[in-house]
């Protein structure tokens, strides 16, 4: 079987029944995926694998430390996932600025911020998809985090300091399809 192909009937299996919201979303974030594939090169199925396994930690039964990056990257370690999609899960979307802030970034350390083309490709896919599953603006994804969450949250507090880096990862995947003529 194919990672691609494992990585949807492993997301669907744990998502789909229990949290179908999170089940769209992650659907469309690996829509997305494809699309940005030609960014990526030949990793472009760990890309697509990472944004359907992205949000794999908000389902219940893998709760462990309740933040959903590290609970998904622990699950994904204990059934053998690739290293660098455990990897990927672990620190997706700015991952380390919320772990600071819940005071366990050093949860994070056995984890590898790859920081190129398929981290900044996979926060773009995500940052740039609604609850639902469908396109939208980054900003207007970061408004819906903050409406979600409301002012006083720990997450708006995390989405606020963490605009600049994923704007920024955002930008540099729209460069490289401008580089690839894509764009």
């Amino acid at each position: 079987m194919s990672l691609i192909a494992w990585a949807y009937e492993l997301s669907e299996l744990i998502l789909a029944g229990t949290l179908p919201r999170r089940w769209m979303h992650v659907q469309g974030v690996a829509r997305k995926a494809q699309v940005l594939a030609g960014v990526v090169g030949d990793d472009a199925p760990l890309l697509e694998a990472a944004a359907i396994l992205h949000d794999v930690g908000y389902a219940p039964d893998l709760v462990r430390t309740g933040f959903h990056p590290l609970d998904g990257a622990y699950f994904l370690r204990s059934v053998d996932a690739p290293k660098r999609l455990v990897h990927l899960v672990a620190h997706h979307s700015c991952a380390i600025r919320e772990a600071r802030l819940r005071g366990i970034a050093d949860k994070l350390v056995p984890f590898q911020d790859e920081e190129g083309p398929v981290r900044d490709a996979l926060w773009t896919c995500d940052l740039t998809t609604t609850p639902d599953g469908e396109p939208t603006e980054f900003r207007d994804r970061v408004e819906e985090i903050k409406q979600r969450y409301g002012p006083r949250n720990l997450v708006t507090n995390f989405i606020e300091e963490a605009t600049p880096d994923l704007s920024a990862a955002i930008g540099r995947t729209h460069t490289r399809l401008r580089q690839i003529g894509l764009s």
